[in-house]
């Protein structure tokens, strides 16, 4: 099983599917890093030589801003627009979207699952 980055990839998918497991590489990125790499994107994962493990491994720590710093740098301008008070910043803190969906009926993965308002009771004679 190849490991880079600190995440196991998957043995039995294509290396250009398999690079899609770090987080900061999808279907294009892999693409540029196999090409880059001179890894043919057909071989299956556990058909990888050990050079062509090393080979991948190091275009991506040259090239690459992946897993830990990527989510580290996201999460540093998630808080710079908080501390900014801007209103995506605001949006941010009180977990709602903040690219201009609409929240009335919709946006149930940013709110997370509904909260039930207790009906008012009615009175009977």
């Amino acid at each position: 099983m190849a490991r880079i980055e600190g995440v196991d990839l998957p043995r039995n998918k294509r290396i250009d599917i398999a690079l899609g497991y770090i987080y900061g590489i999808g279907r294009a990125n892999a693409k540029v890093i196999l090409e880059r790499a001179q890894v043919d994107g057909a071989t299956r994962t556990h058909d990888l030589t050990e050079v062509e493990v090393a080979r991948i491994r190091e275009v991506i720590q040259r090239e690459v801003r992946v897993e830990g710093e990527l989510r580290k740098e996201v999460a540093m301008n998630i808080k710079r627009l908080i501390d900014l008070g801007s209103y995506r910043g605001s949006r941010h803190k009180k977990g709602l979207p903040s690219r201009g969906q609409r929240t009335h009926t919709n946006a149930r993965t940013r709110k997370g699952p509904r909260r039930t308002i207790a009906g008012k009771k009615v009175a009977t004679k």
